[in-house]
């Protein structure tokens, strides 16, 4: 995934401290979205894995999105969510993720703040809340 925000510095990140990242985008490999992450899709396209369920030429779409979620979801062994607002496209990746029998865990966040809403409320439902990173590790 090429979102603005905390999709991106992941990505960044992983590239910057010699780890490996995947993204999957809702579109063709020729229509990048959102365009201002065009460089980094391609240095991931060159030395890491960008994938697309789409021809090269298809342009993002609306309903791309939500279908390229359940793909996200099915990369890992559970799903970690840092950040989501109430009706935050991350919130369909958990309902993936739940439908492929993965784990759910999210890092808690300020009350108050909008992209908290979502994280704060999955735990309330029963997500896993991730304090440190040995919460992530199984036992």
């Amino acid at each position: 995934m090429l979102a603005r925000g905390i999709d991106t510095l992941a990505h960044k990140l992983a590239i910057g401290n010699n780890g490996k990242t995947i993204s999957v985008i809702g579109s063709g490999h020729d229509h990048i979205y959102p365009k201002e992450n065009q460089g980094l899709a391609k240095t991931i396209s060159q030395n890491h894995l960008l994938l697309s369920e789409y021809p090269p030429d298809v342009a993002p779409q609306k309903w791309h999105f939500p279908e390229r979620n359940r793909l996200i979801s099915a990369l890992g062994d559970l799903l970690f969510v840092v950040e989501a607002g109430e009706r935050s496209g991350t919130l369909i990746t958990v309902d993936c993720a739940l439908e492929q029998g993965k784990d759910v865990c999210a890092l808690p966040g300020n009350v108050g703040v909008s992209t908290s809403v979502g994280t704060n409320r999955l735990i309330q439902q029963g997500a896993k809340m991730v304090l440190t990173v040995d919460d992530l590790i199984p036992s």
